[in-house]
């Protein structure tokens, strides 16, 4: 099994980030000085992904212009004299070839994937969401396609959570096979409060054969009457087996807005020349 190509579905709404989203994409929100989506592809690229595909929908247009030349500025930047800059800028267009698929209607995480099936054909794929994004060295979607290429099996990547938020996770219940490794027995979505006993969360990063289009299009409507993807990982996970990892390095969920500002802040203190000032500002707001 290798992993070449990712699908990132970027299709939603972003209603968690409203009213900051209203006109401008979750995904492309600013994190220190990148938009949240730049930082989910950095990651595929360090786990050897040479292909993106976003899911996207007729105003996000804006997310694949990110990844693209822009010429204008470019020219501008070079008249200035600003190599620097331009260099940063042109290594966003260079990084990863980008493709997109549209997602005409919002019917679930699932049918935002089996939108990319015509993408992906016969090739085992990674899938990441575009609004989380895990920091970290050999952390992420890069633990996820070593152990899915080494034991050629589909892998999901799970942390845990408190027991008073799974019914935000796809939760998934397992044995631990080896340290941090687990061989799924089977997974719900958004379990309610007290009726499971993992805390075993799902979140955001897969690698999967083409085989999951097939389990896609046969599942009925599910949680919140969408195409829901764990319903069909579950189908998948009874068939063929299925593992998952437990991710390490730090996670950020950008639609969270403790975990976006954190984010902020995370990686303003890892700037040499901002670090000093920024921590004076924080202890003294804190007082």
């Amino acid at each position: 099994m290798q992993i070449r190509k990712v699908v990132i579905p970027v299709a939603g709404w972003g209603t968690r980030s409203l009213p900051a989203s209203k006109n401008i994409p979750k995904e492309m929100l600013p994190v220190y000085n990148k938009p949240v989506v730049q930082y989910v592809v950095e990651e595929a690229i360090r786990a050897g992904i040479e292909d993106v595909v976003f899911v996207t929908n007729r105003d996000k247009s804006v997310i694949e212009d990110h990844f693209d030349y822009n010429l204008q500025l470019e020219g501008i930047l070079e008249r200035s004299g600003k190599y620097e800059m331009l260099k940063t800028i042109r290594d966003v267009a260079e990084m990863v070839n980008i493709m997109s698929v549209r997602q005409k209607k919002q019917l679930g995480l699932g049918h935002a994937v089996l939108c990319a099936k015509e993408m992906v054909k016969n090739e085992a794929f990674a899938i990441m969401v575009g609004d989380d994004f895990i920091l970290g060295e050999h952390a992420g979607l890069e633990q996820l396609v070593h152990l899915a290429e080494e034991r050629n099996m589909p892998v999901v990547g799970v942390m845990e959570v408190p027991a008073e938020r799974v019914n935000r996770y796809g939760i998934v219940f397992g044995k631990e096979v080896s340290p941090g490794v687990y061989s799924v027995s089977g997974m719900v979505e958004k379990p309610e409060v007290g009726t499971v006993d993992s805390r075993l969360a799902i979140v955001g990063r897969y690698v999967l054969p083409s085989a999951i289009f097939e389990h896609l299009e046969r599942v009925t409507p599910g949680y919140g009457g969408e195409i829901q993807l764990t319903d069909a990982l579950a189908s998948l996970a009874a068939e063929r087996g299925m593992l998952a990892v437990k991710m390490g390095g730090i996670r950020f969920d950008a639609g969270d807005w403790v975990d976006y500002l954190s984010a902020n802040i995370y990686l303003g203190l890892q700037d040499e020349h901002l670090r000093d000032e920024l921590r004076a500002r924080l202890l003294a707001m804190l007082q």
